[in-house]
C-alpha cells in the first residue's frame, strides 16, 4: 500500500523534530559569536572528525544510490557495490595526499585552487561550469528523484514531496555549514537505522518464504537462488559488462570517478577544509568505513527483491513492473511499502533523511562558490563578510527555486538517476581530474595546460561517445575495450564502455598537458606553484592502522566475491 500509517507519521515527525530542534540547538550556539563567511560556508575549527565523517555519507548518499543502486542491485548484483568500496579505497588516498594540499595552501573552494595553481580565467571558467552542473545535473535529480521516492512509499502527490524537501533542506542550510554538519550526524544515525531495518526485512522476507527465519538463513538463500548476483569482477560476455568493464573498476576508470568525486568536488570537500589535518583524515577515514557498510543497505535489499521477484513472492511482480515492463529502480520502494507499521516510519525517515541531506549540502556548495568565487571576485570586490553571508543565503533560495522549475522538464525519471548523474559529470570528469592532479604534483604544470584539459576533456569525451558511429572499433574488443551492443535503430556497432572512456581521455589529457607545459616553459610562460612539502604526506599512527583495516577488509571483500 502507497500510503503511511498515523504511526508511521509519528516515527517521522520524531525524526523532523529532533533534527529541527538540535540544528536550532546548534544554530544558537554558534550565534554566539558574530558570524563571517567563513564560518559560515566552511564551519572554520568548529566541526569534529565525526561530524565531518557523518557529512561526507549524508551529503553523498541520497535517492539515487537508494533508488538507484537497490535496482542496480536486482539488475546487475553486488557489483555494483564497486561504487562504494573503491570509494573508501579513495578516501584514503584523499586524506594523505588531496586534503594536505588544500589546507596547506588555505583553500577553501575549488575555484580558489585553480586560481592560485594557474590563473582567474581558468578558475572563472570552472566556477561558472560548476554552478551549472551542480544546479541543472545535481541539485534537480537529487530533489526529483528523491519526490518520486518518497512519493511511490507516502502517496504525496510529486511536487508536494518537491517543495517539502526543498523547504526542510533551504532551513538547514540557512544554519551554514556548522548546522548542517552537525545535524548530518542525526540524518546518518537515522539512514543507517532505517536502511539496516530494510534490509533485515527483506533477507527474514526470503528465509520466511523458503519456510525458514532469520537474516543469516535469508542471506544464504539469496546466495544460494542468486548467485549470479555476487560477482564482483564482470566477464566480457555479462550483459551488464558495459556498465562495469571487468578490471576496469580495480585499475582503471573507476579510480578517475572516485577520485574527481572524493578529491576535486566542492560539494564533498568543503566538508574537511574548516578543520586542522589531523580532524580532517579522522573524519575522512571514518567515512571510509561507513562507506564499506553502505552496500549492506542499498545493494543487498535489491539483490533480495530479486530473489522474491523471481519466486513469485506475493504481488511482487505486479509492483515492480511499470506500465507492463520491468522496472529495477521499483525494489526499494516495494520494499519498503511491505514493512510493517512503526518500521516503514523509520525507513521513511532514513530516505528523508539522505535526501535532505544531500540537497543541504549540495545547496551550501553551490552557495559557496557563487558568493566566494564570482560575487567576491566579480560583482563586489569590496563585500563585507555580513553581505556575503547574505548572498550566500539568497543563492541558497535562488538555487532551490530553480531546481524546482527545471527538474520535472529534465526527464530524469525515464533515464535514471544514477546514470543521469554519471552520464553528464563523466563527460567533463578526465579533464577535471587530469587538470588537478598535475595542478598537484607537478610544478610545470601551465595554465594553458589547464585550459586544454577543461574544453578539451569535454571535446574529447564528446568525440569518444560518438566514435562508435564513425568508425570500426571491432579492433578494441580484442584488447577488452570495446563489445558490440544492440543500438535503439537496431544496427549492431562496438562501443567503448563509459568508464574505460573515461580513462582514455584522461590519459589524452594529461600526454596533452605535458606537452603543452614543456613547449610553454620553453616559451617563458610563468607558472604558479603549490606549497608542498613531503611532510605533509605524513599520516599518525591511529590514521595508518585505520587504513591498512580498511585496505584488508577491501581485499577480503574482492578476494571472497571475485
Amino acid at each position: 500500500m502507497n500510503r503511511l500509517d498515523p504511526k508511521d507519521y509519528v516515527v517521522f515527525f520524531i525524526y523532523f523534530l529532533i533534527v529541527a530542534f538540535y540544528g536550532y540547538y546548534v544554530y544558537r550556539q554558534k550565534k554566539k559569536d558574530k558570524e563571517n563567511s567563513k564560518d559560515f560556508f566552511l564551519a572554520k575549527d568548529s566541526l569534529t572528525w565525526w561530524a565531518i565523517g557523518a557529512s561526507l555519507i549524508a551529503s553523498n548518499i541520497s535517492a539515487e544510490q537508494f533508488i538507484g543502486m537497490s535496482g542496480s542491485g536486482f539488475s546487475m548484483g553486488l557489483a555494483i557495490a564497486t561504487y562504494e568500496w573503491m570509494a573508501a579505497a579513495t578516501l584514503l588516498i584523499v586524506a594523505v595526499f588531496f586534503i594536505p594540499v588544500y589546507l596547506k595552501n588555505k583553500i577553501y573552494t575549488m575555484p580558489q585552487f585553480l586560481s592560485q595553481r594557474y590563473n582567474g580565467t581558468v578558475a572563472m571558467i570552472m566556477a561558472i561550469f560548476w554552478l551549472l552542473l551542480y544546479v541543472v545535473v545535481n541539485l534537480t535529480s537529487i530533489l526529483y528523484l528523491g519526490a518520486l521516492a518518497i512519493n511511490s512509499i507516502s502517496g504525496i502527490h510529486t511536487t508536494t514531496c518537491m517543495y517539502l524537501l526543498a523547504i526542510f533542506a533551504i532551513i538547514i542550510t540557512l544554519g551554514g555549514m556548522k548546522v548542517i554538519g552537525y545535524t548530518d550526524v542525526i540524518q546518518v544515525f537515522f539512514l543507517i537505522l532505517g536502511g539496516l531495518a530494510t534490509t533485515y526485512l527483506a533477507l527474514d522476507l526470503v528465509a520466511t518464504h523458503f519456510g525458514s527465519s532469520g537474516v543469516l538463513k535469508g542471506l544464504h538463500l539469496v546466495k544460494e537462488k542468486a548467485g549470479d548476483h555476487f560477482h564482483m569482477i564482470f566477464k566480457k560476455e555479462n550483459a551488464h559488462y558495459m556498465d562495469l568493464p571487468g578490471l576496469t573498476v580495480l585499475i582503471g576508470g573507476m579510480w578517475i570517478v572516485n577520485l574527481n568525486y572524493w578529491g576535486c568536488n566542492q560539494y564533498i570537500t568543503q566538508r574537511a577544509l574548516g578543520a586542522d589535518l589531523k580532524t580532517a583524515r579522522d573524519g575522512i577515514l571514518f567515512a571510509a568505513f561507513l562507506k564499506l557498510l553502505m552496500p549492506v543497505i542499498v545493494v543487498l535489499p535489491g539483490i533480495a527483491a530479486f530473489v522474491l521477484y523471481k519466486e513469485g513472492f506475493g504481488d511482487f511482480s505486479t509492483a515492480m513492473s511499470k506500465s507492463g515492463e520491468l522496472n529495477p529502480d521499483s525494489a526499494y520502494p516495494v520494499l519498503l511499502n511491505l514493512l510493517p507499521v512503526g518500521l516503514k516510519g523509520l525507513s521513511f525517515a532514513a530516505l528523508t533523511a539522505a535526501i535532505v541531506a544531500s540537497l543541504a549540502g549540495k545547496v551550501n556548495s553551490i552557495a559557496t562558490i557563487f558568493t566566494l568565487d564570482v560575487y567576491n571576485k566579480v560583482i563586489n570586490k569590496d563585500a563585507q563578510e555580513a553581505s556575503m553571508v547574505v548572498i550566500g543565503r539568497i543563492t541558497v533560495v535562488a538555487a532551490m527555486i530553480i531546481a524546482i522549475i527545471i527538474a520535472p522538464q529534465l526527464g530524469i525519471d525515464k533515464k535514471g538517476g544514477f546514470q543521469f548523474i554519471q552520464e553528464y559529470t563523466g563527460f567533463v570528469s578526465p579533464g577535471i581530474f587530469a587538470m588537478f592532479i598535475l595542478g598537484f604534483f607537478w610544478k610545470k604544470t601551465s595554465s594553458n595546460a589547464a585550459l586544454f584539459a577543461t574544453i578539451g576533456g569535454f571535446a574529447l569525451s564528446v568525440i569518444f561517445k560518438a566514435l562508435p558511429r564513425l568508425a570500426d572499433l571491432s579492433w578494441l574488443s580484442g584488447l577488452g575495450f570495446s563489445k558490440q551492443v544492440m543500438q535503439r535503430d537496431g544496427t549492431m556497432l562496438y562501443e567503448i564502455p563509459f568508464l574505460d572512456r573515461m580513462g582514455f581521455v584522461f590519459l589524452i589529457c594529461v600526454v596533452m598537458m605535458y606537452v603543452i607545459s614543456l613547449i610553454d616553459a620553453r616559451r617563458g610562460v610563468r607558472v604558479q606553484g603549490l606549497e608542498i612539502d613531503k611532510t605533509m604526506f605524513r599520516t599518525t599512527t591511529g590514521f595508518a592502522v585505520g587504513a591498512i583495516l580498511v585496505c584488508g577488509i577491501l581485499v577480503a571483500l574482492y578476494t571472497l566475491y571475485w
